[in-house]
């Protein structure tokens, strides 16, 4: 099996193509944070000369004219600045789960058998969000916090360099161990959000086989195994907590420390005559315009290291190549050759151990060929790699005289009509599943088409037709029912190749003859490949290729094959199709 690639390394640099779209809006915002910037940092400085009127007796009127308009002013500007901000934060949310979403929908089909889907849907939903927090309350809120800073700073030293020194001697510890606090949260999220993603992955495992689980009487046990993730996303969270919660005390104090000290040595420095009241109640104003936006940044840098940590968790599945069409320049051959062509083919899954073995038959235009043999003999392999779900390792396979590997794989698909074996039925109504390949098939054509599988009665049972719910995974059908309408489903697009795997498994005998009537109805003028295990389905099929180990063993009629394949004869004495004896 081959290893999986390490998580790639995300920092602010990452983010730019989430910021990109909205950079318009972006600018605004900064230009709004600079306005309101300066409207505060405006205040004290009017707040000193109100308080030096006041003390020499003089008109303070205007002052508290211009005070009143610049708070008025900077809640104004505050709050089109904070929605937009949102607005941009919910925006690149939504971004980011489409494209994580239209990513993870073009991965190849291996990384599906190696990941786990509730730890995709944590990606989608959970680390998704936390981006929000990077943009409202991380970035620019260190952006912003960092302008308030050096305007404060500034002001500060302008009034009193020897208390602005005084200043820093009590912030300074106070926030270098908040930011090495701060600093360990990236990775704790990191782990935290992994942990949500497994814990996801076993609810979505539980809830999917409830029915199972039920008949099991498996209750207690699978909700312990729940409980066992949900209690390590807790310990991860705790994790977070902990770090969290030393950085804000340890911010506070610095924060109370500095206000003491600046009233001790600014009292004394107003008694000795250094400073006006003015200008200590002016500096202690810039102090605290200088320690919220420090305290606010060091939260905010906090939630920025969460969010980075759930990019990277997005960026890993973004990162992973998602199915590519290689243009060989090989030109396309006409219709003229086999419908399909196995050549030689070899496949093993990541485990290793090969699948299929020189594997060699031919499929010709307009007739139906059947794969049979036992359990694990490589047959639904073989539809997967017609698909193009997976690259073969050997060899070559050819449909219409093309190699599949030289033709896209959107034009190799639309040749091709697939049913998988599990047949899935997709949550909606009949019409969201009918239509999900034939999106403008006509009502009437989705009635008829339903007719040829006996499924007339679905939309007969209910006032809706069409648009009745079929439920989360088809379970308001029966599993035979379910099988149809997958196939309906393809039958509707009418391909010329049809691939069906196991069609007739949950089907009774009265409904899997129906359906053999109009798989032959639609087989002409089609080529069929068809998986069974039910010999009964397949006896009257053009050709019967029946595998074992990964080797095609042989090839023929049913007939023939009774005389001459000692495995089929084996297979079909199973099913009372012939004498054991014979």
């Amino acid at each position: 099996m081959s290893e999986s690639k390490p998580r790639p390394t995300v920092g602010l640099r990452s983010l730019l193509p989430y910021l990109r779209a909205y950079r318009g809006t972006l600018a605004v915002v900064a230009v709004l944070s600079l306005v309101a910037a300066a409207g505060t940092l405006v205040q004290p400085l009017v707040t000193r000369e109100l308080l030096n009127a006041i003390g020499a007796r003089e008109s303070f009127g205007r002052f508290v004219l211009i005070l009143v308009g610049l708070l008025i002013g900077a809640s104004v500007v505050d709050s089109v600045r904070e929605y937009l901000l949102q607005r941009t934060a919910e925006g690149i949310v939504l971004s980011s789960r489409r494209r994580l979403t239209g990513h993870l929908l073009r991965l190849p089909i291996v990384e599906y058998d190696r990941r786990r889907v509730g730890d995709l849907l944590s990606r989608v939903g959970a680390d998704t969000t936390l981006l929000r927090a990077v943009v409202t309350s991380g970035l620019f809120e260190i952006v912003s916090g960092a302008v308030m800073v050096l305007g404060s700073a500034t002001a500060m030293i302008v009034l009193d360099p020897l208390l602005f020194a005084v200043t820093l001697v009590g912030l300074a510890a106070g926030l270098a161990a908040g930011i090495g606090f701060a600093g360990k949260v990236r990775k704790a999220s990191l782990e935290a959000q992994t942990r949500v993603g497994e814990m996801t992955s076993a609810v979505e495992r539980a809830i999917s086989a409830a029915r199972t689980i039920r008949a099991s009487r498996a209750e207690a046990r699978e909700t312990e195994v729940v409980s066992a993730s949900a209690r390590d996303a807790y310990d991860a969270g705790l994790r977070i907590a902990r770090l969290q919660a030393f950085i804000r005390p340890t911010v506070v104090t610095a924060i109370q420390g500095s206000f003491l000290l600046v009233l001790g040595v600014g009292g004394a420095r107003v008694a000795s005559g250094h400073i006006t009241v003015g200008d200590l109640v002016a500096f202690i104003l810039f102090l605290f315009f200088l320690v919220m936006p420090l305290g606010g940044a060091l939260q905010a840098y906090t939630q920025l290291q969460a969010g980075l940590g759930a990019l990277e968790r997005i960026e890993e599945i973004l990162t992973l190549p998602a199915e590519t069409d290689h243009d060989t320049g090989a030109a396309g051959v006409p219709v003229g050759g086999p419908a399909v062509e196995f050549d030689q083919v070899g496949f093993s899954y990541e485990n290793g151990d090969p699948v299929l073995r020189d594997v060699s038959f031919t499929v010709p235009y307009g007739t139906r060929t059947a794969l049979v043999g036992p359990s694990g003999a490589g047959k639904s392999t073989l539809l997967s790699l017609v698909e193009r779900f997976y690259e073969l390792e050997s060899g070559q396979l050819r449909v219409a005289g093309r190699d599949v590997r030289d033709q896209p794989r959107d034009e190799l698909r639309s040749h091709l009509g697939y049913v998988e074996q599990e047949a899935p039925v997709l949550a909606g109504t009949l019409r969201d599943n009918l239509l999900l390949a034939s999106p403008s098939a006509t009502d009437a054509q989705m009635a008829d088409v339903l007719a040829a599988v006996n499924l007339t009665d679905l939309i007969d049972r209910t006032p809706l037709g069409l648009d009745a719910q079929v439920g989360e995974g088809g379970v308001l059908l029966s599993g035979g029912e379910r099988q149809r309408l997958a196939i309906a489903r393809t039958l509707l697009s009418a391909p010329p190749i049809l691939l069906l795997d196991e069609p007739t498994s949950n089907l009774d005998a009265r409904n899997e003859a129906a359906l053999r009537q109009a798989i032959s109805a639609v087989a002409e003028n089609r080529t069929l490949i068809v998986v069974a295990h039910r010999l009964s389905t397949v006896v009257d099929s053009d050709q019967i290729v029946v595998l074992e180990h990964g080797k095609v063993v042989a090839v023929g009629r049913h007939a023939e094959l009774l005389e001459s394949s000692p495995l089929y004869r084996e297979l079909a004495a199973h099913q009372f199709l012939v004498a054991a004896d014979s």
